[in-house]
This record gives C-alpha cells, sequence and structure tokens, in this order.
C-alpha cells in the first residue's frame, strides 16, 4: 500500500467513523440515558436517506437547495420523534426489555411498508450539490472527494455542539441528571416527561440527518436501516451505554477497523468488527468509558 493510498484510506475511515457516531449518539441517548431499546433506530436513518431523495427536488423546486432539503429534514425527524415518543415510546420506559424490543421491532415493519407503499422498492441515487462534487488536491500526493470532507466537517460540528449542549448548558445537566435518577431530578420539579420527548427527538433527528447526508455516498436503497443498525450497537457496547464520548472513540475505532479491513483482508472483512467488540469486551465488559 502506498502512501496516497494508506492516507486516502485513512480518510474514508475517519469518514465513517464519524457518520456512525451521528448514527450511534442517537442511539447512546435513547438506549443508554432513557433506558430503551430502541430496534427501531436504524430505520430513522433509513427515513432521513429517502427524505434526502425525496426532499431535494422539492427543495429545487421551491427555489431552496441543498441547505433548504437538509433542514427541513431535520425539522420533520425532530417533528416525528416527538410524535413517536409521545404516541408510543413514553409507555415503554417502565417495561421489560422483551417488550421494548417488540414493539420497535413492529415499528421496523410499519417504516418499512410505508417505505415501500410511498416510495417503492428501487435503489436510488441521490446527487450532491454541484459545489460539493469532484475531488479536492491535498498536497502533492492525493486528490479526496469534496463530499467525503463535508461529511466529515458536518459530523464534527454536530460532535462539537453535542459536546458543548452536555456538558456546558443547565439542558445537558439535567439530561445527566435524569439518567442517573429520574425521580430525584422530577422531585427537583424539572418536566422529566418533556426532558425525555426532547432527547429522544434529537436522537431521531441525529439518525436522519446521519442517513441524509450519507444518501449521496451510499445511495439509498430498502433495508439499509438495518445494517446500520446492528454496527451502531456494536458502537454502543464497545464505547459504553450511555456514554458519548465512548460513542465518538468506538465509532472511530470501527471506521478503522473496518475500512482497512476491507483493503486488507477483503475475504473475513466483515468478521472484522465483531472480532474487535469480542476483544473490547473480554478487556472492559462495562465498554470504554461511563456513562455520561
Amino acid at each position: 500500500m502506498d502512501v496516497a493510498t494508506f492516507l486516502i484510506q485513512c480518510l474514508n475511515a475517519l469518514q465513517y467513523g464519524l457518520l456512525l457516531f451521528l448514527v450511534a449518539s442517537g442511539l447512546t441517548l435513547i438506549f443508554g440515558i432513557m433506558g430503551v431499546i430502541n430496534l427501531a433506530h436504524g430505520s430513522f436513518y433509513m427515513i432521513g436517506a429517502y427524505m434526502a431523495y425525496a426532499l431535494a427536488p422539492l427543495a429545487q423546486a421551491w427555489g431552496g437547495g441543498f441547505f433548504t432539503a437538509l433542514l427541513l429534514g431535520v425539522v420533520l425527524s425532530v417533528a416525528l420523534g416527538y410524535v413517536l415518543e409521545w404516541a408510543f415510546f413514553s409507555f415503554l420506559y417502565e417495561r421489560e426489555h422483551l417488550q421494548q424490543v417488540l414493539m420497535t421491532y413492529g415499528l421496523i415493519l410499519v417504516f418499512e411498508e410505508l417505505r415501500s407503499l410511498l416510495l417503492g422498492d428501487d435503489v436510488h441515487g441521490v446527487q450532491p450539490p454541484e459545489w460539493l462534487s469532484g475531488s479536492i488536491a491535498l498536497g502533492d500526493v492525493m486528490s479526496y472527494p469534496v463530499y467525503r470532507l463535508f461529511v466529515s466537517a458536518v459530523c464534527v460540528a454536530v460532535a462539537l455542539a453535542m459536546w458543548a449542549v452536555m456538558t456546558r448548558t443547565r439542558l445537558g445537566m439535567r439530561i445527566r441528571a435524569g439518567a442517573s435518577n429520574r425521580d430525584m431530578v422530577r422531585a427537583m420539579g424539572v418536566n422529566i416527561r418533556l426532558l425525555y420527548r426532547i432527547v429522544f427527538a434529537v436522537g431521531v433527528a441525529l439518525a436522519a440527518l446521519a442517513g441524509m447526508i450519507a444518501a449521496p455516498v451510499s445511495s439509498v436503497y430498502p433495508g439499509m436501516g438495518g445494517s446500520v443498525l446492528i454496527i451502531c450497537f456494536v458502537v454502543v457496547v464497545i464505547g459504553g451505554i450511555g456514554s458519548i464520548k465512548g460513542a465518538l472513540v468506538a465509532a472511530l475505532l470501527v471506521g478503522l477497523v473496518d475500512t482497512f479491513g476491507k483493503v486488507l483482508v477483503p475475504s473475513v472483512a466483515g468478521l472484522s468488527v465483531y472480532l474487535l467488540m469480542a476483544v473490547m469486551l473480554l478487556w472492559k465488559p462495562e465498554g470504554l468509558f461511563k456513562a455520561g
């Protein structure tokens, strides 16, 4: 492997890891902090990708552009998350995990049927805006797709925003306190139900945003939420359930192992991520970081 190929694969691993973090951070909020095993989280990623496919022509027709479609998709996904939490997930907090799994698996089936009815079962491509197309030279040894750099930049911006909210704001303090002892937070006058509803809506929006910005890279196809869900559960388990910092570190590790596994040993690349999880769990069964 020459230097240019190595550097390109490093950037690919970084971009894939950051994208995984965007999905896994929403799963961490819902699974780790609210205690709900949400198998439907991958469906929100799929919904985001299909929204990118459906909203891009509408945004252009209305005189908007790529960012108009992204903004509209985020707003719609927040509204979807708010309604779903009110209609379904608010009844799951005190239920057993088996009931949570059955309910959220049922939602997967509903979303898949709705997707098939509304948009069909074909594979669709989404074109990035013209100014994000093509490649840019990085030094004298390599060039790299501009859109992949854009995806990484968006993920880094979201990660920094989440860090600021969780560690520097009263809302973040309440979320972390609610994860540790919801009864105590409720006794202090905080509307814990509204707080969880906001957290769930943000988690849905993060997964949908990941799907929207990933659509021009990976296409839009049926069942795309299932594969990303499994990898994101791996990320959450490795990073430590409920830890945003752990999700970031684990997502970058998974991105690195998956990308270089496909390049160096493609015959066993599908096992590399799960071998990583097995090794990490033997070393630290509770995950890399504690919740918070």
